[in-house]
């Protein structure tokens, strides 16, 4: 199968600044692959070399087998998707949609129908005539969307555009964003800081830190099994655990992570398990997450709603089933 993006030794320098670092990666046709990393990770960077806004310093880049190094972004088949959505304030709805066929061309009548294909697409029926300042910040994001769509692009790249909404549209949008990719079966690929959108959504995630791909993986993978410290740290927070830790449990001198919730808190009583101190308690809603002191180790435990939560200072015994304790393949 050709994948639907390649990166092959792909490097993206600006001066001394190493953005993107010798990065391989294939996405598959059809699939929702999420980027995720912290600002300045590379992430946005990779994003720009597939639509064709940077070029590679070095490295070769297909979509769908044809070499897209010199390739300028309109002749891409792909379209882009930004966070602050980039409408042209002074045409309506339709005309914003419908923009970019007529720049290849597409007679009005037609463009016409095809915008209002794409409007009732992203569930915007009716909408075409209002100007986007008419428009919420959700309205907005789809007609952005539609916008992308309506030029039918085999690869359809999103740049954090969830960011600039509050947390329940932005959940909605989610939903409605992975259903759509699934009905239309074309290849998303999602730029992220946002772990929990990249574990919600993406058929698999690619977790970058300093221009590099730490950890390729389906978001079960990534969560459950970090190959890194920085994965581990980075999605979902994870208890990472120092060699001479690991060792007393598993038997091996090496890293490991073991997530809050896999982590039961006891009062002291004696036996086997880890004594620890409560140092914090911060109220989450369906859970209460924990700081606590193991000997100098500061580890995190969450306790679900409505069990019976021990005093701040007070010493507990934590206790974990030994096969959830992962060990690491790097020591980074």
């Amino acid at each position: 199968m050709i994948p639907a993006v390649s990166f092959q030794k792909v490097s993206r320098h600006f001066g001394q600044v190493r953005a993107v670092d010798v990065v391989d990666l294939d996405i598959r046709p059809g699939e929702f692959f999420a980027m995720l990393g912290p600002s300045g990770s590379g992430k946005t960077t990779c994003l720009r070399l597939i639509a064709g806004f940077e070029q590679p310093t070095a490295g070769h880049i297909e979509i769908f087998g044809e070499r897209a190094e010199g390739v300028p972004p309109y002749r891409r088949n792909v379209n882009t998707v930004f966070q602050d959505y980039a409408l042209f304030p002074h045409l309506n709805v339709l005309d914003n949609v419908a923009y970019g066929l007529m720049v290849k061309g597409v007679g009005k009548a037609e463009r016409g129908r095809a915008a209002e294909d794409a409007l009732a697409l992203v569930k915007l029926p009716g909408y075409g005539a209002r100007k986007p300042s008419q428009l919420s910040g959700g309205q907005r994001q789809r007609v952005a969307l539609a916008r992308a769509l309506v030029n039918q692009p085999k690869v359809l790249l999103l740049d954090e555009p969830l960011g600039a909404l509050d947390l329940k549209l932005r959940e909605q949008m989610q939903e409605e964003l992975k259903s759509l990719q699934k009905s239309l079966g074309i290849t998303f690929v999602f730029v992220t800081h946002d772990q929990g959108e990249a574990l919600s959504m993406a058929d698999r995630v690619a977790v970058f830190n300093d221009g590099r791909i730490m950890q390729i993986g389906t978001p079960e993978e990534i969560y459950q099994k970090p190959q890194t410290r920085f994965v581990a740290d980075f999605v979902g927070s994870s208890n990472v655990l120092p060699p001479d830790f690991v060792q007393r449990y598993s038997g091996q001198n090496r890293w490991g992570s073991l997530r809050p919730e896999q982590i039961r808190v006891a009062p002291t009583t004696g036996g086997d398990g880890v004594p620890a101190r409560v140092l914090s308690m911060h109220y989450l809603g369906a859970a209460t997450r924990l700081a606590l002191d193991a000997d100098g180790l500061r580890l995190h435990a969450t306790v679900p709603a409505g069990a019976k939560l021990p005093e701040q200072g007070a010493h507990v015994m934590l206790t974990f089933n030994r096969d959830q304790l992962h060990l690491m393949e790097g020591d980074k």
